[in-house]
């Protein structure tokens, strides 16, 4: 999500842009929104023990090289940092690595199973001209566990042109992730089994490899009257169930720096989750972060009330998404790190 509406931002200053991605049929050289598409291979394709080569390396190079681009920008932990890493040192390009989750900064909690795609990224870490962190949290991280120094670059959202009032809502509490371990879905259903007077909505997709915690958390949700399961939702079709909420709620152990955050900040909805990120929700006040599901329950019904606690959370919120989100401010670091310099749009 950050990279089509980085990619969407640079387009309106002026510079090219192109992404490699999946084959899903598209033609090659497909442009969407100014942004012009690669097709590297289809996820399916290839003989498992060998498709690591051939299509799946060979697939992201090649299309690469059509890309030709000056800097090219990958993000999340993984063998592609290795394989854009080689790429760059081989052509003489720039690389810029964004790091997506606090995991990529955690060699013992890395989302990357195999020993040799470990070490690629190693190697591309090591070989990237800029590293870009969510937070604080993260670039500490980072050095101390990589010895790589990075730049603390924030996140690009869209703003509403109004937000509306507690009274508008009609949703008390929206969830919206991947159904990933991690994320702990299990929870919402928790949730609605305490709170069976409170709507709830829930979305998300399949996670890769984990179709049974998703079937097993779309039965459970059938079974409470007072939780709706969304299953997937487009981006731009979610952020009208962020319009509707009155509470925001993430259950994840672990996160980078939430898309989902953002979108329910930037309309007013307060947040209350487990994952803190460098303690912004406690100090900024925006909801809570709770240590436990009874203190998250208490935390709900105090914010659901709909009175002063509502109303300072969501001021909270707006004004903060006012002063540390403007695009020309967030966009700096990235067009640094991508050797451009800023053209009005």
């Amino acid at each position: 999500m950050q990279q089509t509406l980085l990619s969407r931002a640079f387009i309106r200053r002026g510079h090219s842009v192109s992404m490699v991605v999946l084959d899903h049929g598209q033609p090659e050289g497909a442009v969407w929104d100014g942004v012009t598409t690669h097709r590297a291979y289809r996820y399916e394709d290839g003989i498992v023990g060998l498709r690591f080569v051939h299509p799946r390396w060979t697939g992201i190079w090649n299309a690469m090289a059509r890309a030709d681009a000056a800097t090219y920008y990958v993000s999340c932990a993984g063998v592609r940092v290795g394989i854009v890493a080689m790429f760059c040192r081989r052509y003489g390009r720039r690389m810029v690595f964004r790091v997506a989750h606090d995991a990529d900064c955690r060699p013992r909690e890395l989302f990357v199973k195999h020993w040799r795609d470990r070490k690629l990224y190693e190697y591309g870490l090591r070989r990237t001209d800029v590293i870009l962190t969510q937070s604080l949290r993260q670039q500490q991280d980072m050095k101390a566990n990589y010895g790589q120094d990075s730049t603390v670059a924030g996140m690009l959202v869209g703003f509403p042109d109004r937000v509306p009032s507690f009274a508008e809502r009609d949703i008390d509490i929206l969830w919206v992730n991947n159904l990933a371990p991690f994320k702990r879905p299990e929870l919402v259903v928790e949730l609605a089994r305490r709170l069976p007077q409170r709507k709830i909505v829930m979305i998300g997709g399949r996670y890769p490899t984990e179709d049974k915690l998703y079937d097993r958390v779309r039965d459970e949700a059938a079974g409470c009257p007072n939780l709706e399961f969304m299953g997937s939702v487009p981006y731009h079709e979610v952020n009208r169930f962020f319009d509707r909420a009155r509470v925001f709620v993430n259950t994840s152990d672990s996160e980078g720096f939430p898309n989902s955050y953002l979108q329910a900040w930037v309309r007013g909805t307060p947040l209350v989750a487990f994952f803190d990120p460098d303690g912004v929700i406690e100090r900024e006040g925006f909801g809570g972060a709770p240590a436990s599901m009874d203190e998250m329950v208490a935390r709900l019904d105090l914010l659901l009330a709909g009175g002063a606690d509502w109303e300072a959370a969501s001021r909270a919120t707006r004004g903060f998404m006012d002063r540390n989100f403007a695009e020309e401010d967030i966009l700096r670091p990235y067009l640094s790190a991508c050797g451009l310099g800023c053209v009005s749009s």
